[in-house]
């Protein structure tokens, strides 16, 4: 068993910090969720930041959009042109995506300020991306609301964890102090 241990000892302490490190996360971030309830901002103030910048990027490329707090359920309606094509909910603003991108990172640790740079970094490009993601969705729905099905639920998630996994990717092969031990 002893062996095994040894042997294993860096597989065992990548799990055990990955997942020590999501759990942390995950329940700050539960956290903020039930606290915000009831806050000013609708649903939580990611989802509504997130919101509104998905409203300024659609404004902003040509399209009448406009955000309304949705009657029925903890979301945001995008409207563009008078038709609602999306809802935008506490899990499209991509914080449990960047949860699990600092988890892989923090557990293939490089240097200190190397991975809290990366990670600092690699989280505003998938906020940025998941933001472009949800634009060019709302766009697709407004256009092929018929294509709803294979929009939201194949190619836009293969395009945000593609990112995320070309970010782990990068880190891995270029700055992680686990893979200069192991070279």
């Amino acid at each position: 068993m002893k062996a095994l241990l040894t042997k294993y000892k860096l597989v065992i302490r990548f799990i055990v910090i990955f997942l020590v490190t999501y759990s942390v996360l995950t329940i700050a971030y539960n956290l903020y969720l039930k606290y915000s309830d009831g806050s000013k901002f609708y649903p939580d103030y990611l989802t509504n930041l997130v919101a509104k910048q998905t409203n300024s990027l659609l404004n902003g490329i040509g399209y009448d959009a406009k955000i309304i707090p949705h009657p029925d359920e903890s979301s945001m309606k995008i409207i563009i042109n008078g038709k609602f094509v999306a809802r935008v909910i506490e899990g499209c603003n991509a914080i449990s995506i960047i949860i699990l991108f600092l988890s892989f990172i923090i557990a293939f640790s490089g240097q200190f300020k190397t991975t809290f740079m990366y990670g600092f970094a690699g989280s505003i490009i998938i906020y940025a991306f998941n933001l472009i993601r949800i634009v060019i969705l709302s766009v697709g729905l407004y256009h092929y609301p018929w294509r709803q099905e294979i929009l939201h639920t194949v190619i836009f998630p293969m395009l945000i964890y593609g990112v995320v996994f070309l970010l782990w990717m990068f880190w891995v092969n270029r700055f992680s102090k686990n893979m200069k031990v192991n070279a």
